[in-house]
């Protein structure tokens, strides 16, 4: 065999060699990395509090990464305290008053779906006309959950807080007045109180608006019942203009509201000034 030969005989062997050992120390490197996963995943569940605590690492990892590419703090459930839905989920009557409204008021309509949704059960449970707690809210608040009058009537019904903070226990405080479904349930527990004292839905709205002592209520409850007829009128399916209506210049001045504590409906008299319609709130006494 010549030189030549044999130099490539050695070179094969010295190849062949380099390939088996480098397989066996691949075989030998996968059975060490299998051995240490078996083994991890042993403690893992044997010691379910380095599984949390491992989980809880990764996750800030996550986190972090999350934050430096996106300049945001993540929260995934952030949506839960939304009070919104897809008028998607409402039955027709429902999804036609909710989109009335919102191009009416200029509010987004995914609001007004929870708004809507609620008012119809909480009707149906208190026997009243949902178009009417619909038409309150309208008036009072134009479907501001943050609106708050001069004398301290607050959220979306515009109930005085103050007055009425015992209906806000069962919701862990006067701040969910700021809350929408809050606001309206305690908004709609006064309104049930004040017809159930004046007799009428006419009269209580005049109890609720604060006008119970006065000659006049400022035409409040007559915007109410206007707006409660449309509302109507949209839930049975009829086309109604979304246009607001123009009031006539001599339209009657809106009364002096209640001052922001419990007073008996008949224990003042008229005042002889009249405020912003603004101030009209909810102000039946608490018995």
């Amino acid at each position: 065999m010549t030189a030549l030969g044999r130099m490539a005989q050695a070179l094969r062997t010295f190849a062949s060699d380099v390939t088996e050992g480098f397989f066996e120390i691949t075989h030998n490197g996968f059975a060490l990395l299998g051995l240490a996963v078996a083994f991890a995943l042993i403690t893992l569940v044997a010691r379910p509090e380095l599984r949390q605590a491992g989980e809880e690492r990764l996750m800030g990892w996550l986190q972090a990464r999350h934050i430096a590419a996106l300049g945001l703090q993540p929260e995934p459930t952030a949506v839960e305290r939304a009070t919104a839905a897809h008028l998607a989920g409402l039955p027709d009557q429902q999804a036609a008053v909710a989109t009335w409204l919102s191009r009416k008021y200029r509010v987004a309509p995914e609001p007004l779906a929870v708004l809507v949704a609620e008012a119809y059960d909480i009707g149906q449970r208190t026997r009243l006309d949902p178009t009417l707690i619909l038409a309150i809210m309208a008036v009072e608040s134009s479907f501001n959950p943050f609106a708050q009058s001069s004398v301290g009537a607050q959220g979306l019904m515009q109930v005085m807080t103050k007055v009425h903070s015992d209906k806000y226990e069962s919701f862990g405080g006067t701040l969910a007045a700021f809350d929408p479904v809050a606001n309206l349930r305690v908004g709609v527990k006064v309104l049930q109180e004040c017809i159930a004292r004046a007799g009428s839905v006419e009269a209580g709205l005049r109890f609720y608006v604060g006008a119970a002592n006065l000659e006049s209520d400022g035409g409040y409850a007559s915007k109410v019942l206007a707006e409660h007829a449309r509302l109507r009128q949209v839930a049975d399916g009829r086309r109604v203009p979304t246009l607001p209506v123009v009031p006539p210049p001599a339209a009657i001045q809106p009364p002096v509201m209640q001052p922001a504590h419990s007073i008996p409906v008949d224990a003042v008299a008229p005042p002889k000034t009249l405020p912003p319609a603004a101030d009209k709130v909810a102000l039946l006494a608490t018995s």
